[in-house]
């Protein structure tokens, strides 16, 4: 349960303090005592990059663009190409961020110019502010990464686009450019099952829901075969939809993480029109 909504403008060391508590999935309130709690905390949420501004000048995040901070103190940030990540510390009002790293894969104009100034904009100590659901960070000279609270999909009746495969520590892209109807992608139905495509077959399977845990049964699909590339994403899919495997829910990202942590992350698509019975992981 979300404890009470905040006013309008809320004290981020406040938040920050208590950005710990409440962040993990189906954890409750708690006793808070006389402390004040909110129902945003900084680390541990999804959040929407809004805009960055560098040098008095602002840009416009892709759509798609986002960012987390982990309890673990890990910031990742992502505008649809590379991934920027590097090591955060949060006290009071302040995040520390160490010096950013990110991979490096061809942009387009666009997502690499905001990439440029994110890198710029998450490097040492930034203030946090919170206002309603959105958050602001602060670097001492002036630059800003303008955030918002990224609310989060229902598991059931959402086309869930796979973008990344898991194994262990490394995380892979799926190939870019795969054709339409061998894009992977899953939709869990209200009747127990999960169909999609695999990557190179369709695919549909039962899909028992139990608090963080997704059990899937034999998976049934087409045969066909496929290029070298569809044939190696169909495989990492298959094997994240073995047996019993952990899921959470993030804003718009859906994780499946399995035995020897080979998973996979994706991404809603779209939302259908239907009652909102599956639980919510944010």
């Amino acid at each position: 349960m979300r404890t009470q909504r905040m006013a309008v403008s809320v004290s981020a060391l406040a938040l920050l303090t208590l950005a710990a508590c409440g962040t993990e999935s189906g954890s409750g309130s708690g006793d808070g005592g006389d402390a004040v709690q909110s129902d945003v905390p900084v680390t541990g949420v999804a959040w929407t990059v809004d805009s960055v501004t560098v040098g008095g000048k602002k840009t416009e995040a892709p759509e798609g663009s986002r960012m987390e901070i982990d309890p673990k103190g890990r910031a990742t940030v992502s505008f649809g190409c590379n991934q920027i990540s590097a090591d955060a510390t949060v006290k009071g009002d302040r995040v520390t961020l160490g010096k950013p790293v990110a991979t490096q894969m061809a942009c387009d104009e666009e997502t690499g110019t905001v990439e440029q100034a994110a890198l710029r904009a998450m490097d040492g100590d930034l203030t946090a502010k919170l206002s309603g659901e959105k958050l602001t960070l602060t670097t001492e000279g002036g630059d800003t990464l303008a955030l918002s609270e990224e609310k989060p999909a229902d598991l059931v009746g959402t086309r869930w686009a796979v973008k990344s495969l898991l194994n262990g520590e490394s995380t892979v892209s799926v190939p870019a450019g795969l054709p339409p109807e061998r894009t992977p992608h899953l939709t869990f139905r209200e009747d127990g099952t999960v169909e999609g495509n695999s990557g190179c077959n369709s695919l549909q399977a039962k899909a028992a829901v139990k608090d963080d845990t997704i059990t899937f049964g034999p998976v049934a699909g087409t045969r066909k075969m496929c290029p070298k590339a569809e044939m190696d994403t169909e495989r990492a899919v298959l094997a994240a939809l073995d047996g019993t495997v952990t899921y959470t829910v993030k804003g718009q990202t859906l994780t499946l993480t399995g035995s020897g942590d080979q998973g996979i992350t994706a991404q809603a698509a779209d939302l259908e029109a239907q009652p909102k019975t599956s639980r919510q992981h944010g």
